[in-house]
């Protein structure tokens, strides 16, 4: 019995080390960001080479950036899938003070197009509520992990969790940029769940703020024109705002089959930076019905496996970083289709790895590097599993009722 005791705790102490340096990947989801980067790479030059003209620029400046944003974000992402996520724990404090400081200095030397809030840095260069997305991540992750056994509690709970994504969203809402703090409040709603919360302190923390934001959004002229369009729209899409309507009328157009890559003409007819938000829209017309499924069904192959990465994550904190970057990927995803069929209140969200955009690629590479690091862990851990031959798995959110792990067969998890 106790040399039985010994061998697990032994094992539980090297579970959660790699094996080999050599990287091990998930293909199949690996498979499915490049088909999407691919994707975006044909439609941005599509919805852009018109435009780049009538500029005097070169017909395919706008995607020679965005191979370079690429090339950029696929660097990040392999260095982050070498990257042992645990020693996020060590910076991730002074992480969390340069994003705030980046997105204090957007107000103070942020740079804008003319007609666009200030949200960017260096001559719109950088945009640091991107940035933030995963910050908030990696960050709500380690706290949560650290203070797992207080969640439940107001004072030293949920208090400063929503005093940290109060202040980050905070922020993000002041530029406007009403999409990413939505974003970033509703990461943390989830994160606390996947975390171990109980069930009823999530719903009320939200609750909090959602009422909270949803007065500074009635006060924001920005989010009362977005609300009073949508109302309309769906009272009558004659009434909807100029975007939705475009954005529909590409989606009629492409019906099942769509026109031809290339042959879409909504793209030169008001639909407004098509090779940005609107970038659904051209794929739709040009590509039907057929190709707009494939592209939703290539974003929930990713939800799907970053959901087994995240369940097969040797400890809590694997669990919760590689949960927090497949639900951010996915939000972003859902939110931008469905504001392009009138589903969602307008949001100016990037539709991810597709979009052309710098701060959005790179961060959503980088993203993805974690979420492939986090694998390689649960995939040398399954393989310690299956040669010392345990097959016992402990399924941090349900199956041990929230209870700690015990000693014995738990190192693993309470350790990191």
């Amino acid at each position: 019995m106790g040399q039985q005791s010994f061998v697990n705790t032994q094992y539980s102490q090297k579970a959660i080390r790699p094996q080999s340096l050599r990287l091990k990947l998930d293909l199949l989801l690996l498979m499915c960001v490049f088909a999407l980067l691919l994707i975006g790479i044909l439609f941005v030059y599509s919805s852009s080479w018109n435009y780049v003209l009538r500029e005097d620029s070169s017909a395919s400046y706008i995607l020679q950036r965005q191979l370079v944003f690429i090339g950029i974000g696929l660097v990040c992402a392999m260095i982050a899938s070498r990257i042992d996520y645990h020693i996020y724990t060590r910076w991730v404090l002074l992480f969390m003070l340069v994003t705030l400081a980046m997105l204090i200095a957007v107000f103070l030397v942020g740079s804008q197009a003319p007609g666009v809030p200030t949200r960017a840095l260096f001559k719109s260069s950088i945009q640091p509520s991107e940035l933030a997305k995963l910050v908030i991540i990696i960050y709500l992750a380690v706290w949560l992990n650290n203070h797992h056994d207080n969640l439940n509690n107001f004072t030293f709970g949920i208090l400063p969790l929503l005093s940290i994504i109060g202040l980050t969203g905070g922020l993000i809402f002041m530029q406007p940029d009403i999409s990413a703090a939505i974003t970033v409040v509703f990461l943390g709603g989830a994160l606390f769940f996947l975390a171990g919360s109980n069930f009823r302190q999530v719903v009320f923390a939200l609750a909090i703020v959602l009422a909270v934001g949803t007065i500074f959004v009635l006060i924001s002229s920005t989010g009362q024109e977005r609300m009073s369009d949508y109302l309309k729209g769906l009272m009558s899409l004659q009434d909807a705002s100029d975007h939705v309507r475009r954005s529909l009328e590409a989606v009629v157009r492409g019906g099942l089959f769509g026109v031809g890559i290339g042959k879409g003409s909504t793209k030169y007819l008001g639909l407004p930076v098509p090779w940005t938000d609107s970038i659904f829209a051209v794929i739709a017309e040009e590509t039907g019905l057929i190709g707009g499924v494939v592209v939703l069904a290539l974003f929930i192959v990713i939800a799907w496996r970053g959901i087994r990465i995240s369940c097969n994550a040797p400890d809590l904190l694997g669990k919760i970083i590689a949960g927090g970057i497949t639900i951010w990927i996915t939000v972003e995803a859902l939110i931008n289709i469905g504001v392009m069929v009138n589903v969602f209140p307008f949001a100016g969200n990037a539709l991810p790895l597709v979009s052309y955009g710098g701060s959005s690629m790179v961060t959503t590479l980088t993203g993805i590097g974690i979420l492939m690091n986090v694998a390689r862990f649960g995939k040398s851990s399954s393989k310690n599993i299956e040669e010392n031959g345990f097959h016992e798995a402990v399924d941090l959110r349900r199956r041990d009722r929230r209870r700690r792990v015990s000693r014995t067969h738990g190192t693993a998890s309470t350790r990191e």
